[in-house]
């Protein structure tokens, strides 16, 4: 098979396309022909040296894809040759052929166009156990969103209307701002005019800036607050207000899902699969696509993601 190597860390450049082994199926995984896989920025830091894959997984980027179930080892329970699917994965989503775990397999939603569908299992994944599972958001409280126009935010924002919550966003321009409104935002801010911390009071805030937010999002949240950091784009040091997290009786939670073990990544899926899956059967949410992108180019579709300018998920086809 074909796959996208990383020889040296480096800029896109570095993002080669070449012959490599195919991969076997182990006892209970999946292998499958890949059809189309999605860019994230765990992608990037990858290609850049600092985010090794997970001890056992593809060396190869891609933490997600989408394609037809080729061959299953044993013990796989649920899947056949022929099956139309997506899959949650530690890596090697940027190749012809992948193996994964069983747990981590999910069938394409039906509607959902089979190229779309590699652009689901991350964003779903990581909205649902956070903000959902973790945060435990509830029906009318207010989740602020930071990133709304990313591949997790236009997820964040569907998933969390479609529950009855207030969802308030920040972007980074009013186009993306508009955006956002479109799929459901009750309200924008402009990370880049206003300062968030002064326009908005959240039971739940999902930051994927990490250290520089910190303040801003303890001040933000209401008593009771949920605070779940998934990303360090701000920094991985940033000063806390212990004062202020106590008279709020508030929680800061740190996540991370990549390296999770099999079985955890099963109960997320699970869930996924429960209660997100009927949402895009029936047409409630949708995945939000800004470009599509040959696999073998997937340099440009990290200049895209590394710009940007995008709104939603860069997909890389086969």
């Amino acid at each position: 098979m074909r796959a996208i190597v990383i020889d040296k860390p480096g800029g896109p450049e570095v993002l080669t396309w070449r012959e490599v082994p195919d991969p076997l199926p182990e006892r209970g995984e999946v292998i499958i022909d890949v059809t189309a896989s999605a860019v994230n920025r765990a992608d990037a830091l990858q290609r850049q040296g600092f985010y090794d894959p997970p001890p056992g997984a593809s060396p190869y980027p891609g933490m997600e894809c989408s394609g037809v179930v080729g061959a299953v080892g044993q013990d796989v329970e649920g899947f056949a040759p022929g099956d139309r699917v997506c899959a949650l994965l530690s890596g090697g989503g940027y190749a012809e052929k992948v193996a994964v775990p069983w747990q981590q397999v999910m069938r394409v939603p039906e509607g959902v166009d089979l190229v779309e569908a590699a652009g689901l299992p991350e964003v779903a994944c990581t909205v649902w156990s956070n903000v959902f599972m973790t945060a435990r958001l509830r029906k009318g409280e207010t989740l602020l969103v930071h990133g709304g126009a990313s591949g997790i935010g236009t997820m964040a924002i569907q998933l969390a209307k479609a529950f009855g919550s207030r969802v308030v966003v920040t972007a980074g321009s009013p186009e993306k701002i508009e955006r956002c409104l479109e799929l459901g935002a009750d309200e924008g801010i402009d990370y880049r005019r206003e300062d968030f911390s002064e326009k908005v009071k959240a039971d739940v805030v999902l930051d994927i800036m990490g250290g520089r937010y910190l303040p801003g999002n303890i001040k933000v949240l209401k008593t009771g607050g949920r605070l779940v950091v998934i990303g360090l784009q701000g920094g991985a040091k940033g000063e806390l207000n212990l004062g202020a997290l106590l008279a709020k009786r508030a929680s800061v939670y740190g996540t991370t899902l990549r390296s999770r073990p099999v079985d955890e990544k099963g109960v997320i899926v699970r869930g996924v699969v429960d209660n997100v899956w009927p949402l895009l059967d029936a047409g409630a949410i949708r995945p939000v696509v800004h470009a599509r992108v040959p696999m073998r180019e997937a340099a440009e579709a990290h200049r895209i993601l590394e710009s940007g300018e995008h709104v939603g998920k860069i997909l890389l086809v086969s």
